[in-house]
């Protein structure tokens, strides 16, 4: 198992809101890595983002890359992850952002802070295993257990032992930040007798509220407070999978993982901590609506929102499992096919080499500009049974062109097809956005845009598209570079669920895309495959692949 300085989960970064970092990474592994600053915005700066073919080529085993984290307007808790194959179930940790320094949070300073880090756990040779399955078009693995902070804890025999304690005061209040790094599972989190203020979600602030359990998204950060309020003792953490399949759909991991708050000072220790009461149960699918309902920005002088107004760009995209057709049918996945999934019926192939390194030095063949604003093939998103045609994805790589400033609305729209429907948290790079709408059903333009909220959206940069529902988002295009979009279920990732947003140079070199740091990875691509795509001379691309 691959982990960063020994540890999992791994170390934890601490900032102050727009620092710069820089960190070194060393590939001691036998498989290259690269690491995606989750949540960061890298104004212009691409080339420090992390995902695999899209912004570099992976750090090969026995080298070394620094990557350059440019800090903005981020503030509260992010995270760190691996973005190649799956090895981020084992590669990844929080990025404490603090305030700016001589500056406070918008609530009272807690007296103590407390990193809950959730994960997934697997027996087996993870990326490996993953391989096999993508060769094949069959499912990809389940994990075994849910981690808090790398362990299973007391409900697993072989972590009874070293399951995580947390020490806590009598009277005193806990900034908790919480990161959910699981593999493909919303989870649902809670604290016995214990109340938890939302106070913050992805690096941005929100209205405090007041609730006894979290629902947190793959890829998602929640900053609330804890006041040690309760008689003297231990209390179970608990967290589980909340689960948006179909019901007769069983075979997901259902360990709950746990930890305990412990109270200092002198009292008898129970034999058993209490157990939540207030924890959702596996497919509470209104408890899980019912916690996003309650999201909102602050919205105050301090706080502002800055809601996009004049939109010039909508886009609505459907967000589906496929199928690609095996002949003769005997592919591991669904009917004898392989499994897929897409966005707009385009299922996201990465190409040889990264994107970015191709849009910078305005390469063609790599990748096309042409990916879709609006489904290829209208029909009843949420019905069970759609046409044939629409379980097929094109496969290709295609990207979203936007120019500089644009003000951008997303509908993302969950399907039905292969009766396959989930929540699906789409997470983009570079970026946050605001929340301005969600609902059950097909998306209507007409009726639901009424309902969108332009006062106090929250913002985040990854959202829950609900099951068979819909979710609406701003932004403004005002990070020039090459970003990826994606489902941050990673097996959705793993079958295409993912396109590339390529925003255009404003102009002046404050609104450009930066140039390129010397010493980024290189490609371990055959000079003689490329020469055959390209019409440029031998010389260019010679040093582009040189080592």
């Amino acid at each position: 198992m691959l982990v960063v300085n020994d540890s999992f989960p791994g170390p934890v970064i601490r900032v102050h809101k727009g620092d710069t970092v820089y960190v070194n990474v060393h590939n001691q592994g036998d498989y290259g890595i690269t690491i995606h600053w989750h949540g960061v915005k890298q104004p212009g700066n691409s080339w420090s983002d992390g995902p695999e073919y899209v912004t570099q080529c992976p750090i090969q085993p026995g080298t070394n890359f620094t990557y350059e984290i440019i800090f903005s307007n981020e503030e509260g808790t992010l995270w760190w992850h691996a973005h190649s194959d799956w090895s981020r179930y084992s590669i990844h940790g929080a990025i404490v952002v603090y305030p700016v320094n001589g500056t406070t949070y918008p609530f009272p300073t807690p007296d103590g802070e407390e990193i809950i880090v959730l994960g997934s756990w697997y027996e087996i040779n993870v990326n490996a295993v993953v391989d096999e399955d993508l060769r094949t078009g069959g499912d990809t693995p389940r994990s075994v257990a849910y981690v808090i902070n790398g362990q299973p804890g007391d409900f697993c025999n072989c972590s009874k032992e070293s399951t995580y304690r947390w020490v806590v005061d009598y009277g005193k209040t806990y900034l908790v930040r919480l990161v959910n790094a699981a593999m493909n599972a919303e989870l649902f989190l809670a604290i016995a007798d214990h109340n938890l203020t939302v106070v913050g979600m992805d690096g941005n602030y929100v209205k405090p509220f007041v609730t006894g359990y979290i629902m947190i998204s793959p890829g998602q950060t929640i900053d609330f407070l804890l006041t040690a309020n309760q008689t003297l003792g231990h209390y179970y953490i608990v967290a589980h999978q909340y689960d948006t399949a179909r019901p007769d759909v069983t075979d997901y991991d259902q360990m709950n993982a746990s930890a305990i708050l412990m109270y200092s000072g002198n009292y008898t220790a129970p034999g058993i901590p209490i157990y939540p009461s207030q924890l959702p149960a596996y497919e509470n699918h209104t408890a899980g609506d019912a916690f996003v309902a309650r999201l909102r920005s602050l919205a105050n002088e301090q706080y502002p929102v800055d809601v996009p107004m004049n939109v010039t760009t909508r886009m609505y995209i459907t967000v589906s499992m496929n199928q690609i057709l095996c002949s003769p049918p005997t592919c591991a996945g669904i009917n004898g096919n392989r499994l897929a999934s897409s966005m707009n019926n385009i299922s996201f192939l990465n190409p040889d080499m990264d994107i970015l390194q191709a849009y910078y030095s305005n390469l063609s063949g790599v990748y096309t500009p042409d990916f879709p604003s609006w489904p290829p093939t209208m029909y009843n998103f949420t019905e069970y049974d759609p046409p044939f045609n629409v379980t097929v994805p094109i496969v290709a790589t295609k990207v979203m062109m936007l120019n500089y400033n644009e003000e951008v609305e997303i509908t993302f729209q969950g399907t039905e097809t292969l009766n396959a429907s989930e929540d699906h948290p789409m997470h983009v790079h570079g970026y946050s956005f605001y929340v301005v709408g969600s609902g059950v059903g097909n998306f209507n333009n007409v009726t639901d845009s009424l309902t969108y909220n332009l006062v106090d959206p929250v913002q985040l940069n990854t959202v829950r598209t609900p099951k068979i529902g819909w979710v609406t988002i701003r932004f403004k295009a005002n990070n020039p570079g090459v970003w990826l979009w994606h489902c941050h279920l990673d097996r959705h990732l793993s079958w295409g669920m993912d396109t590339v947003m390529i925003v255009r140079d404003g102009g002046t070199p404050e609104t450009s895309l930066r140039s390129p740091p010397p010493y980024m990875p290189k490609c371990k691509v055959p000079f003689s495959h490329w020469i055959r795509n390209f019409d440029d001379s031998d010389e260019e691309y010679a040093q582009l692949f040189s080592h």
